[in-house]
């Protein structure tokens, strides 16, 4: 891994996405690419274009974000990780899209504005649209990740043919860090198979795989959104793992609504790759 984007705009959750990034970085030695993108009125092209800025004016507007950028990245990152930044004017997804194609980033940081509940996590706006769209990796953040450790990681999955050039990304991903992979199906009321046919199709699926610290595990819940909730809590989990499909989105893994009661400890970070 050698190049990490991150999108930011000096809020709490991209703050917590780049010390996410820190540590990710600081681990795979990989250079950190700050983006902030200025969204302009629609048919405004530029600054300078339009009458709401002259020129002098904007050129001080961007002078300023400059300085936030810099003061930003000297207050979350060490001097032994390598921090470039890009100040852009896109739209926040078609940006996100853009710079990681340039950069040709191995993996996007970034945080999430969403409520307490997981569906409005991943299921929303920019968010979304890059999850859904982009084909490079993506953990969501939504809390402090300053003391990420990464010890116990979840890949969550109905364990099919089409996920393994997924779940490959993922366990180079989870050997940098020497994690514990917990391969987790989810047995709900309306998809539900017998225990030992379960693990034997996890089983199945790795076989080709060199994995060093795994267990396989077959819980059962309500949902799966709550069965992958609940179990991250239960071996308190780093970070969950999950393969999208850019058609649906996460739909085909999220069927229901997460209720609004669940606690905001239960978010844990996400990682997204589109298979």
């Amino acid at each position: 891994m050698k190049k990490i984007l991150v999108p930011i705009d000096f809020s709490k959750t991209s703050e917590y996405a780049s010390k996410a990034a820190a540590v990710v970085a600081k681990k795979t030695k990989a250079t950190v690419y700050l983006i902030h993108l200025i969204e302009l009125p629609k048919g405004v092209i530029d600054m300078a274009a339009s009458s709401r800025f002259s020129i002098p004016e904007s050129m001080l507007y961007l002078r300023k974000i400059r300085k936030k950028i810099l003061h930003f990245k000297n207050t979350i990152f060490s001097d032994d990780i390598h921090v470039e930044y890009f100040i852009k004017l896109n739209n926040p997804f078609e940006g996100i899209q853009k710079y990681a194609d340039k950069i040709d980033a191995d993996l996007i940081i970034m945080g999430s504005k969403g409520h307490s509940e997981l569906e409005e996590m991943i299921i929303g706006s920019n968010t979304e649209k890059v999850v859904r769209n982009i084909t490079r990796p993506v953990i969501i953040v939504k809390k402090d990740c300053k003391k990420l450790k990464l010890k116990n990681v979840i890949f969550a999955s109905n364990f099919k043919e089409e996920n393994k050039a997924v779940f490959a990304k993922f366990v180079n991903f989870a050997s940098i860090f020497n994690s514990k992979i917990h391969l987790l199906n989810i047995n709900t009321p309306s998809n539900f198979q017998a225990t030992a046919k379960a693990k034997q199709k996890i089983k199945d699926f790795i076989k080709d795989f060199d994995l060093q610290k795994y267990k396989i595990n077959v819980f059962s819940d309500a949902s799966v959104e709550k069965g992958i909730l609940n179990f991250s809590d239960e071996i308190k989990a780093d970070l969950i793992a999950l393969s999208t499909h850019g058609r649906s989105g996460l739909a085909h893994l999220f069927t229901g609504s997460v209720t609004k009661n669940l606690s905001k400890n239960a978010l844990k970070p996400m990682m997204t790759i589109k298979v």
